[in-house]
């Protein structure tokens, strides 16, 4: 039999999640510790965080929760000093925090914008900034960001959300080629229309009902069902194992087929 470890090689690291109350992050993070990762849970929700990691530490994981705004580069500084102490390194970063508003550029607010482009673009910046030496320190690492189909081909009443993934999925190759000498690898994965609490939020935002919302939003697709936050923290964990150890500088679509 296989040693899932001989083939991961995750156990024992240490990786940061964004967004990780909910959603695609609460997934990974707890596909991460599965596998042996010490999963460190960044949310400015609190109360969720804190469930999350209990959760992780219930079912035989390591986690922990940080309070951390990734708008904010003191957070960020503050949380990957506060890791790197406790722990001595990082190998894993999933910049996966973010957050959409659904509208043209004539309806969007300037503050609406800010907000979109702060927390997925300048979100994954401040913390690649400071996790990136740490990484670099201990012989290298995987940093993963959450991009979108919509950052690979634009979508209506989105253009905020549509621009700052579009500049992850650009960034990520910017990384990969400034930080391939250090044995950090960059990757991007794109999700779908995927189940979770942003896309709900999406159809509150559209006034559309809910359920005919999902519905739609997996039509068209030939694998003909939504994602799910399990089908995203999958892809995840390629990228932040050995399986796609010279894989950097990669956008990985995974949408059902959506963009097929």
């Amino acid at each position: 039999m296989v040693n899932t470890n001989e083939v991961f090689h995750l156990q024992g690291k240490v990786a940061l999640v964004t967004g990780a109350a909910s959603g695609i992050g609460l997934a990974t993070a707890k596909r991460l510790a599965q596998f042996g990762v010490n999963v460190m849970l960044l949310d400015i929700n609190e109360e969720l965080g804190e469930k999350a990691a209990q959760e992780i530490v219930a079912e035989g994981g390591s986690a922990r929760y940080f309070t951390c705004n990734v708008v904010s580069q003191q957070d960020c500084r503050e949380v990957t000093q506060a890791i790197e102490e406790a722990y001595g390194r990082i190998d894993i970063l999933f910049n996966n925090a973010g957050v959409i508003r659904r509208k043209t550029v004539v309806e969007l607010e300037e503050d609406d914008w800010d907000l979109v482009v702060d927390v997925s673009l300048k979100g994954a910046y401040n913390l690649s900034k400071f996790v990136i030496p740490v990484m670099a320190k201990t012989g290298g690492g995987s940093i993963i960001n959450t991009g979108s189909g919509w950052g690979i081909k634009g979508g209506d009443k989105a253009a905020a959300y549509c621009a700052a993934k579009a500049g992850v999925v650009n960034l990520t190759r910017a990384m990969a080629i400034d930080h391939g000498p250090e044995n950090i690898r960059v990757n991007c994965v794109s999700p779908g229309d995927t189940d979770t609490p942003l896309l709900r939020e999406e159809a509150r935002q559209l006034e559309k009902d809910e359920g005919a919302f999902l519905a739609s939003s997996a039509q068209g697709r030939p694998l003909e069902r939504l994602g799910t936050p399990q089908d995203i923290a999958n892809a995840v964990l390629f990228f932040a194992s050995d399986l796609s150890s010279w894989v950097t500088g990669s956008v990985l679509v995974v949408d059902g087929g959506g963009l097929a």
